[in-house]
């Protein structure tokens, strides 16, 4: 079946009833769009290469305008057989820009040529894609002309080849042996040694050098293997380079090769602090296209479940947050409160950390028997440790004094850079997905979204005790109304048919066999799901070519645009603002790198 794409003209008609899209058209001339049928929930538009520029410029100058370029990424289209009605392409270079104000997503997608692949830089126009761009060269080979400095971001500088490209190997076992020689070896160290001219940097001032300074990948206020050049002038930071990639995986790469039901347990590994957290928008996305509606006791097991694991992360948040700040305290009472949600977590799922429990249609399980007693034992326990918290860390003197004002930025700002989540909500802005656009019934909860007013390092870390404190409230709210009714779904992607009626009929027992063995076919389309995770939103942007496994997954996190804004803020800073700051964002390295 082929994925259903309207006709040039079908486009044109429709792209008359939706304002944004009626717009664009008057702008740049409806017949050079043509509009896509998917189950994203968003419009999705093609566009040739050259008005590119001009319609990403036109959306975001719009009044409610799409100021933020939330993702930015491609798809080899080389081998995807279910393309009916799309323009042809090699590659597909897709913009997804998000309008606050009004409340809604657009796509861009700009399709590409095998032997010209080469587009503009929208640097100037959204400032945070940069490093998107520089993803995009380093996984696909595709150039962008006029950006600032398109080197490799994910992969080490003498990598070969771009491993998002379909003819690229998806295995080990497909690569010859690895061995590293002596002169290799120096290779690779001499290509790491930082190279100040590269970056548009000088070496000294007024006859005065500056010193460089490696900020990791081997630091504890790095929180991972993360790297920043400092360019320093005494205390002050004049300029500083993130380096990431030392914690690359290949998530993307890795869901090409397993089941739809298989990636699951990847997708923990992602933000490995936000445990089923990670499921959620991956099997969200997943049930838009198999068509699956879960019951309502799935949906509110769910949410009783990724609001503890909230609660863990930024437990493990606040801790290291203030260690970072030099109190080496509060982290061992963070971490204990951490262990009381994890003998919820496991109670229920049986794990800790990565229990990999919700499944496309449902969860693995139904709740135990006894789970009452035990979320009520942590729902009493938490809200005295949490105005002790606020008492004893964001009240004291010296916390506030280091804090305030410091790496401060605002919602314009905010959006520019793609920030989302607590870091955004702390410049004062009201957007949380679960209010704005609810998911899995959380529009039956009742819940304040906490708010900032200055966006800095102090709002920041005030703001996830203000979550946990409503994070706690949503899960009483789970346990004083959880529904009756199944754990999963009745489909037959998510439930086996009776064992009986596999010993009876052999066409049955095939399907079964199959279903367990290769995974479910899913029909040809794409969807994307995002959801307001621990760190911000994340999202999964799936598209499905009619097989057992996913054509193209990408994993949109919240980390990744963080990390980029650290040189504009931290401009004419100083190292100690540099480390609080690096402690508020809430960043863990594999949500960067995937």
């Amino acid at each position: 079946m082929s994925v259903a794409s309207p006709t040039r003209g079908e486009a044109q008609n429709r792209s008359t009833r939706d304002p944004v899209l009626e717009a664009l058209g008057k702008h740049l001339g409806a017949q050079v769009m043509i509009e896509q049928t998917t189950l994203t929930g968003m419009p999705v538009v093609w566009l040739p290469r050259e008005r590119l520029l001009e319609a990403l410029a036109f959306l975001k100058g719009l009044p409610e305008g799409f100021t933020m370029l939330f993702d930015l990424s491609a798809i080899d289209e080389r081998l995807r057989s279910q393309r009916v009605d799309l323009p042809p392409a090699d590659f597909t270079v897709f913009y997804h820009l998000v309008s606050l104000d009004r409340n809604r997503d657009l796509m861009l997608k700009v399709a590409i040529d095998e032997g010209d692949l080469s587009l503009p830089s929208c640097v100037s126009v959204f400032r945070n894609a940069n490093w998107y761009e520089r993803e995009v060269w380093d996984m696909f080979g595709i150039d962008f002309a006029g950006h600032p400095r398109l080197v490799r971001i994910l992969m080490p500088p003498t990598w070969t080849g771009h491993p998002l490209r379909k003819d690229y190997p998806a295995r080990a076992t497909e690569f010859d042996p690895y061995t590293l020689t002596v002169a290799g070896q120096d290779t690779e160290q001499k290509a790491l040694q930082f190279d100040p001219e590269a970056w548009g940097m000088q070496r000294e001032r007024a006859g005065s050098e500056f010193m460089f300074l490696n900020l990791g990948p081997n630091h504890p206020s790095a929180h991972g293997a993360f790297r920043i050049v400092l360019q320093l002038d005494g205390e002050e930071i004049v300029d500083c380079v993130p380096d990431i990639g030392y914690h690359h995986r290949g998530a993307e790469k890795m869901a090409e090769r397993q089941s739809w039901h298989s990636f699951i347990p990847y997708t923990d590994r992602v933000d490995y602090t936000g445990g089923v957290m990670n499921n959620l928008p991956y099997v969200l996305a997943v049930e838009k296209l198999a068509g699956i509606e879960v019951p309502d006791r799935v949906k509110v097991i769910r949410v009783m479940m990724a609001e503890m694991f909230r609660i863990t992360s930024h437990l493990l948040f606040l801790g290291t947050y203030l260690q970072d700040l030099g109190a080496m305290t509060p982290v061992f009472f963070t971490f204990s409160d951490r262990q009381r949600a994890y003998k919820v977590i496991e109670g229920i799922t049986g794990f800790r950390m990565h229990p990999a429990w919700y499944r496309i249609g449902g969860v693995a399980q139904d709740l135990p028997e006894g789970w009452q007693a035990l979320v009520q034992e942590f729902l009493d326990w938490m809200p005295k440790r949490l105005r002790e918290y606020q008492r004893a860390m964001m009240e004291n003197a010296i916390v506030r004094e280091r804090t305030r004002d410091i790496a401060a930025f605002s919602t314009a700002e905010a959006l520019e850079w793609g920030v989302t989540g607590p870091n955004l909500r702390a410049t004062g802005c009201n957007f949380d997905l679960r209010k704005q656009r609810p998911y899995s019934g959380y529009d039956q909860f009742d819940f304040e979204v906490p708010l900032g007013t200055r966006g800095d390092v102090f709002d920041r870390g005030q703001l996830r005790i203000e979550e946990m404190r409503q994070s706690v409230r949503i899960i009483q709210q789970c346990v004083d109304n959880m529904p009756p009714g199944d754990y999963k779904a009745d489909h037959p992607l998510t439930t086996p048919p009776p064992r009986e009626r596999m010993l009876q009929h052999i066409e049955t027992l095939i399907t079964h066999f199959l279903q367990v063995s290769w995974g479910p076919v899913l029909k040809p389309n794409e969807s994307c799901q995002m959801v307001e995770a621990t760190k911000g939103i994340n999202s999964y942007y799936l598209t499905s070519d009619g097989n057992t496994t996913s054509y193209r997954t990408r994993i949109r996190t919240p980390s990744f645009p963080h990390l980029q804004q650290i040189p504009a803020l931290m401009r004419r800073g100083f190292v100690p603002d540099l480390i609080a700051h690096l402690g508020s964002i809430d960043f863990v390295m594999a949500d960067v790198d995937r």
